[in-house]
């Protein structure tokens, strides 16, 4: 296994690794709208989908991936009303390649986020 780590995505806020890679498989913690220089969440939900996918890309990126290697979201929202504004952004994200997903409404995220993003990557 190999811990992977970038500091264009926020560090982790407990005991564990922003993603690991075993198998040809990069397994990605979940990714918060935490603006990276700062450490503070991004403003509205719109604003923290678009930034927790930012830190995602980032994530990839370390391993010198893309989005197009994502096989697999689970995707954390504190609300169920935001559902249609969180798919739209998601989906500029994904145009072309569609993962398989998964969408839970949670009681609460990790500093009172709004959304919650996690990628499983395939080489």
């Amino acid at each position: 296994m190999e811990i992977l780590h970038t500091d264009k995505a926020p560090a982790a806020i407990g005991p564990y690794s922003q993603a690991i890679e075993t198998g040809g498989l990069i397994f990605a913690s979940g990714q918060l709208g935490l603006i990276p220089d700062t450490g503070a969440l991004a403003h509205s939900m719109a604003a923290q989908t678009v930034q927790a996918l930012e830190n995602v890309i980032s994530v990839l990126k370390a391993a010198g991936l893309t989005l197009n290697h994502v096989v697999k979201t689970t995707c954390y929202l504190k609300s169920m009303e935001d559902f249609s504004l969180f798919n739209e952004i998601y989906a500029q994200y994904f145009k072309d390649h569609k993962p398989a997903r998964s969408c839970f409404a949670v009681a609460q995220l990790p500093k009172d986020a709004l959304v919650e993003i996690e990628v499983i990557a395939a080489r």
